[in-house]
């Protein structure tokens, strides 16, 4: 890297904290960490022209788990953690409105609404079964009942039911990152985009960061918000995860607005204005969608056509105007990873398809880590 002094000296001498990554979590860590140390000099390095992952990608969805997932969840996992999982999603959701405002994250609180196709009749049944004792477990994270039974249709084929939620949101992500990106250089924290960190060595005293030009400095701190592409920096109990998505053009008179979820959240959908944006079908190609490797792929995309046009919008001519994908970061459990990994090294990461609900939240949380 051909520096100059005046870059050396601005962006790379006596760094106190480099945020990697400046997704949710890296722009949320960084303008905590400001509160905390309003004279640190903070930098964020992007591997990316935008953020890499998925919080420039994801679909937008201001929600906390649908009834099915939940349960789903409660299966495999112990009822406090799935607990506190779900509070922390309601808790981070508020922390990013409050913290950006919600005109300016285009923020609507339509409701959201799980939907049963006609082969999900067992599932709906255990759904409804649970519904109230489901609704007295959670009512203390909403101070109401989440859940409710749904008599609305919207001219959705080959469907049973719908439960649905008044406390599901949706966002523009772009603008959300635009207005996180705004406030974070309005507290004079630096964002450098297409800068990959190749190497991070913990010296004790400080860390050293080698980029991927070879070119090497220190920091007396250093912050992993990598998500998905954690594993190459750091061996974590984090797996990346593919979710292709599609948006239709304009379509006239679209008969819903909210949030949609099938398949016990495998698929999703929701309305941009008058277009749909439709995403999903992981679990058709497990193996081939763990991958760190953007893209979309025909059998997927293929399959959330099909359910486009005979479940959502049946005997309607439907033209796809973008495709795109994000990479997510999951693992074996539901809670995300915040700890200290070493004497100067800290991380935030799998968000396991949620960073929108709960990024802001792990960011302040990672920053406290430093004098906690």
């Amino acid at each position: 890297m051909n520096l100059s002094y005046w870059e050396l000296d601005t962006y790379f001498r006596d760094v106190d904290f480099t945020v990697i990554g400046s997704g949710i979590v890296g722009l949320s860590t960084a303008y905590h960490l400001r509160l905390k140390h309003p004279n640190a000099k903070i930098l964020i390095l992007e591997k990316g022209i935008l953020p890499e992952g998925a919080s420039t990608k994801n679909a937008g969805f201001a929600c906390f788990g649908t009834l099915s997932e939940i349960l789903w969840y409660l299966e495999s996992n112990p009822e406090d953690e799935i607990y506190q999982l779900v509070e922390r999603r309601w808790k981070g959701l508020q922390k990013l409105r409050s913290l950006l405002g919600d005109e300016a994250i285009d923020f609507h609180q339509w409701g959201g609404y799980e939907i049963f196709r006609n082969q999900d009749k067992e599932m709906m049944e255990r759904s409804l079964d649970k519904l109230e004792e489901i609704n007295q477990w959670l009512f203390p994270v909403f101070n109401a009942n989440p859940y409710q039974k749904s008599h609305q249709n919207f001219g959705f084929a080959h469907t049973i039911g719908m439960i649905e939620t008044p406390f599901e949101g949706q966002i523009h992500t772009g603008k959300m990152m635009k207005a996180f990106m705004r406030l974070a250089q309005s507290e004079n924290i630096s964002i450098l985009n297409n800068i990959e960190v190749s190497n991070i060595s913990d010296l004790q005293l400080n860390v050293e960061l080698e980029l991927n030009n070879k070119f090497n400095f220190k920091s007396k701190k250093a912050f992993l918000c990598t998500n998905a592409f954690t594993r190459q920096l750091y061996d974590l109990d984090v797996v990346p995860a593919r979710a292709q998505v599609l948006v239709t053009k304009p379509i006239e008179n679209l008969p819903f607005k909210g949030c949609f979820h099938m398949d016990e959240g495998f698929y999703f959908f929701r309305n941009i204005g008058n277009r749909i944006l439709f995403g999903g079908g992981r679990n058709l190609d497990i193996e081939g969608e763990t991958t760190t490797e953007f893209g979309t792929t025909s059998q997927i995309q293929q399959q959330l056509e099909i359910y486009l046009r005979e479940i959502i919008l049946p005997n309607q001519s439907v033209e796809i105007e973008h495709r795109w994908s994000g990479i997510m970061g999951m693992g074996a459990q539901r809670n995300p990873i915040v700890k200290q990994l070493s004497e100067n090294v800290y991380c935030g990461v799998r968000l396991t398809g949620t960073g929108l609900a709960i990024g802001s939240f792990v960011g302040e949380e990672l920053a406290k880590l430093l004098s906690d």
